[in-house]
């Protein structure tokens, strides 16, 4: 009897776990779809609250920690003035920042040495510089560089890697480092691992497709 008993329990808990994960990764698909697809703050910001909501249900899961932080920089970055202007806009970059810092922090202390939280690491320290470049140049940039690296070490096949070099290549001016010809080897290496690459289930990242297809369509 005591048998049949546990047999039944765990089978019963088995299927609760199956549904309660089924369950998570139906919430998550179509919303991780939409990372390629969003183009404006104010989407960023509601797909990032989502995101939010599922990651304090779940608990367990880095990757909705992962994936708000990622929208929170997205959404930071589109409330930057668009004119290429220069001077101090921390008070718009620092609070989107700090709010992605807090929820990657999350998203790490579930999955150490994770590449993917390492090029959000960079995006986070890059949008603080945008924030206020003359003065955090030398100290936000030099962390942004470091995450990247770590990030190589830890999978030097992550394309998202090489959008992130590339795209600091496309949009800095000549004069301070910048070159559409490097950028575009960057971007090209990048859609290469894209062709080879298939993702071990629908929920892993892998956002940057169709920008690597823009940029690359703006070198032609």
């Amino acid at each position: 009897m005591k048998k049949v008993f546990l047999f039944l329990f765990t089978t019963t808990l088995a299927t609760a776990t199956f549904s309660q994960s089924e369950k998570y990764v139906k919430a998550m698909e179509p919303k991780v779809a939409m990372l390629d697809t969003s183009n404006s703050a104010d989407a960023w910001k509601d797909l990032g609250n989502t995101f939010e909501r599922i990651a304090e249900a779940e608990k367990t899961q880095w990757a909705p920690f992962y994936y708000a932080a990622f929208c929170n920089v997205m959404a930071g970055t589109m409330s930057m003035p668009q004119d290429g202007s220069f001077g101090d806009n921390s008070a718009i970059s620092d609070p989107y920042a700090d709010k992605a810092e807090g929820l990657l922090n999350k998203a790490e202390a579930m999955s150490k040495d994770n590449s993917e939280i390492y090029c959000v690491r960079k995006m986070i320290h890059s949008l603080r510089m945008m924030g206020n470049a003359m003065a955090r140049f030398m100290t936000e940039g030099a962390k942004a560089t470091e995450a990247l690296e770590k990030a190589k070490t830890l999978n030097a096949n992550n394309p998202r890697i090489y959008i992130l070099e590339g795209q600091d290549k496309f949009y800095t001016p000549e004069q301070f480092g910048g070159s559409k010809d490097e950028a575009k080897k960057l971007f090209e290496k990048a859609n290469g691992i894209f062709m080879v690459s298939k993702p071990g289930n629908s929920i892993e990242p892998q956002w940057g497709r169709g920008q690597v297809g823009y940029l690359l369509s703006q070198l032609k």
